[in-house]
C-alpha cells in the first residue's frame, strides 16, 4: 500500500489539503482570494488561513433520520462545518454538496443559522409534533469557536428549557460550560444528558489531529463541573484510531472516572466518503513512519475497505482488533464504576410553546 507524499501542516488546521476528491472524480482547489491570499508573505509561504462565516436561513431547523443504529431521531446543526479541523470527522463530505472542499473549506468556511431558535419554536408549536429528545453536535459541535460570538446553540437550548424539552449534547469543548445555568436546570428534571469526547490525553497529538479543539484537560475539568452541577455526563472516546490512539483507551477511562464521568462511550474511526484520503494525507504528514500500518490496520477492520458503511458495524467495526477494544473499554468501565446508564430523559413534561402569541388551552 502506497501513501500519500507528505505535505507541509498548516498551522492551526487539521487538512493538511484542498484536495477535493468527489463522487465522480478529483480536484485540487486553487486557493480563493475571499479566503486564502495569493499573495505570499515575506518568507514565500501564504499567509494563515482566515475562517469566514456565511449566514444561512433554511425552512427548518430538526434534521430526522431513520438509522437504526443511532439513539436519536432527530437533531439539530446550528452551524455547518466546524473549526474544530479534526482530520477524522465524518461530517467533512457534507461541504462538497455546497460545491466546497471538505478539506480546508470544511473547517474555515462555516455557515451559521442565526434564525434556528425561531425555527425551533415554530417547529415545536406544531400541533402534531410528537416529543423525543434532540441531539445537538452529532454532525458539527455546537460549541465549535465561532457559538462563542453567534450563541445559536445556546439560543436553541433557551427554547428547549423553557419548553422542557429532552436535549442530548455531544461536544469536544469546554464551551458548553457557558450555559451550565441551562443544563443544570434541566437536568433536575432529568430532560438532557451530555457526552464529551476525548480522544486523546496527549496534548501533541491532539494539536495535529483536533487543532482548535480545546486542549483535553479542559474536557476532563468540564466533566468535573458538569457533574458537580448535576448534568449527567460520559465520556466518548471518539473516534479510536489504530496505532495512533487505542494505546489511551485505558488512561483516557481512568481519567474521565477521576472526573466523574457516569459512562463511557466509544467509536471506532470512519473514513467515509472524502475523508479517507484526507486522512491519508494527514498521516502521511504527521506519521510517515506509521501511514501503512495505520492504514492496513484500518481496512482489516473494515471488510477490506477504507469505510464500511453498513448499520451496526459503521460504528464499531468488525473482526478481532474491534472485539479487543470493546473487550477493553468493557472491563475499564467495570473497574471505573462507569458501566452505569443515563437516568430516562422525561418526554412528559412538555409544553408546546406560543403559537402565533396565542398558548395552548388544551
Amino acid at each position: 500500500m502506497e501513501s500519500s507524499k507528505p505535505l507541509p501542516p498548516i498551522s492551526g488546521r487539521g487538512a493538511p489539503t484542498n484536495l477535493r476528491p468527489t463522487r465522480t472524480g478529483s480536484l485540487d482547489r486553487a486557493p480563493d482570494g475571499d479566503w486564502l491570499d495569493a499573495v505570499e508573505d515575506i518568507d514565500g509561504a501564504p499567509p494563515p488561513l482566515r475562517t469566514t462565516v456565511t449566514v444561512e436561513h433554511p425552512k427548518t431547523i430538526i434534521a430526522r433520520n431513520n438509522s437504526p443504529d443511532i439513539g436519536f431521531d432527530r437533531s439539530i446543526n446550528p452551524y455547518r462545518g466546524c473549526e474544530h479541523g479534526c482530520i477524522y470527522c465524518f461530517a467533512r463530505p457534507t461541504h462538497a454538496y455546497h460545491d466546497l472542499s471538505p478539506g480546508l473549506d470544511f473547517e474555515s468556511k462555516l455557515f451559521a443559522k442565526p434564525d434556528a431558535a425561531k425555527l425551533l419554536r415554530q417547529e415545536l408549536a406544531k400541533r402534531n409534533y410528537r416529543v423525543a429528545p434532540i441531539a445537538i453536535g452529532t454532525n458539527t459541535d455546537g460549541y465549535q469557536p465561532i457559538e462563542r460570538e453567534w450563541g445559536i446553540t445556546r439560543a436553541i437550548i433557551e427554547i428547549l428549557a423553557e419548553t422542557k424539552h429532552p436535549l442530548l449534547i455531544t461536544t469536544k469543548s469546554d464551551r458548553l460550560l457557558r450555559d451550565i445555568d441551562l443544563l443544570a436546570a434541566m437536568a433536575r428534571d432529568d430532560l438532557v444528558g451530555v457526552a464529551i469526547s476525548v480522544t486523546t490525553l496527549d496534548p501533541q497529538v491532539a494539536r495535529t489531529l483536533e487543532p482548535r479543539a480545546p486542549h483535553p484537560r479542559r474536557r476532563l475539568a468540564a466533566i468535573r463541573r458538569l457533574i458537580d452541577a448535576g448534568v449527567p455526563t460520559q465520556v466518548n472516546i471518539s473516534p479510536i484510531i489504530p496505532a495512533i490512539t487505542d494505546h489511551e483507551i485505558e488512561a483516557i477511562m481512568a481519567a474521565a472516572a477521576e472526573a466523574g464521568a457516569v459512562r463511557a462511550s466509544y467509536i471506532v474511526m470512519r473514513l467515509p466518503h472524502e475523508v479517507a484520503p484526507l486522512f491519508r494525507a494527514w498521516l502521511a504528514t504527521h506519521y510517515p513512519d506509521r501511514a501503512d500500518k495505520v492504514m492496513h490496520m484500518v481496512q482489516d477492520i473494515r471488510g477490506g475497505r477504507d469505510n464500511d458503511p453498513g448499520f451496526f458495524t459503521r460504528m464499531k467495526g468488525q473482526g478481532i482488533w474491534p472485539q479487543l477494544i470493546r473487550q477493553r473499554v468493557q472491563r475499564a468501565a467495570r473497574a471505573h464504576g462507569m458501566d452505569r446508564r443515563f437516568p430516562p430523559l422525561r418526554c412528559d413534561l412538555f409544553r408546546p410553546p406560543e403559537r402565533d402569541g396565542q398558548m395552548e388551552l388544551f
